[in-house]
């Protein structure tokens, strides 16, 4: 079964380096962790769950942990698109990718971040077709940057199980 969910974890990063991307410009970062930089990831959401006092980080922690794998899709460093849309809080021109600093760096491009959601919607959709148990986590996203493991400016993490009952609901 692992094998099969090796495949899986390689076919939705396929889908998420060929979904559409506005203008054809491509400011995604795909990445899959398996083994010790996995569980790194896992053990730093259970840092990270008692140095916020957060429950949610010490749950995905451990679900992370508990998986085959950990595919993550980012959001690189990128000028706006040049709408002036204002979807992010400023005109093209004032936007300043990476002027602030929290869990991630912002702002985005509105534009961009949709890209990076419909590159995390074709490859949990490819995840489904295979039948593979996932779930998508902003919280190991974080991680995985705090820890380097991603360049991207702005993360997500999708983890892999195949079990008789999914490991991301009902825990």
């Amino acid at each position: 079964m692992s094998d099969g969910l090796d495949i899986v974890a390689g076919l939705m990063a396929l889908s998420a380096r060929t979904a559409p991307k506005a203008a054809g410009k491509d400011f995604i970062e795909v990445k899959v962790l398996r083994g010790k930089d996995k569980d790194a990831v896992g053990n730093d959401m259970l840092r990270i769950a008692k140095e916020r006092k957060n429950a949610g980080f010490a749950r995905d922690g451990k679900s992370v942990s508990d998986s085959r794998s950990l595919v993550l899709i980012g959001l690189r460093k990128h000028e706006a698109l040049g709408l002036d849309c204002a979807a992010c809080g400023h005109k093209c021109k004032g936007m300043k990718q990476g002027s602030v600093k929290a869990d991630f760096s912002g702002p985005s491009c509105a534009i961009r971040v949709l890209d990076m959601g419909i590159a995390i919607g074709s490859a949990v959709k490819t995840a489904s077709i295979h039948n593979a148990d996932n779930r998508v986590m902003y919280r190991a996203g974080v991680s995985a940057k705090r820890l380097g493991l991603i360049e991207a400016d702005f993360v997500m993490g999708i983890p892999l199980s195949g079990t008789g009952k999914s490991i991301y609901y009902d825990r």
